[in-house]
């Protein structure tokens, strides 16, 4: 496969799990990932680092009991990079919707994800969401638009 298709198949990939965020199917996000130990990710909410799809799985199961209904989720300005069998991307999330109590969520995220090619198959072994921080007040910066 040309470096030009492996880029596409990672494309395909995060198209695949954006599309699986907003039906709100766990299963389709999480078989994105490498499914044993070895995935690490570094996420905002606590428990902040998860080692392993299963653990992750969880994580995304809670993710969903903060929204009343389903958010929308998109992957803004992603950009891959692919050398042999290794890849990288970098890009924002944007989250909206309606939290549990009702007040409405619109978020920001910085998004880094390290990708492996595994029988022929792109997945995402590593991850790392965050956002920028206020220095001043030591405080997220949740409204950041890139």
């Amino acid at each position: 496969m040309k470096q030009g298709d492996d880029e596409a198949a990672i494309r395909a990939l995060e198209d695949r799990f954006a599309a699986a965020v907003n039906a709100g199917d766990v299963n389709a996000i999480i078989e994105n990932y490498i499914q044993d130990k070895s995935l690490v990710v570094f996420d905002l909410v606590p428990r902040k680092e998860y080692h392993g799809a299963d653990t992750y799985r969880e994580d995304w199961v809670d993710f969903y009991t903060h929204y009343k209904g389903l958010p929308k989720f998109s992957i803004i300005n992603l950009n891959v990079t692919v050398e042999g069998n290794l890849a990288f991307s970098y890009s924002f999330a944007h989250i909206t919707g309606t939290d549990a109590q009702g007040h409405a969520v619109d978020r920001t995220v910085r998004v880094t994800v390290g990708y492996r090619k595994i029988n022929g198959n792109w997945l995402k072994v590593l991850e790392h969401i965050s956002m920028p921080v206020d220095l001043k007040t030591g405080k997220a910066e949740f409204n950041t638009k890139p």
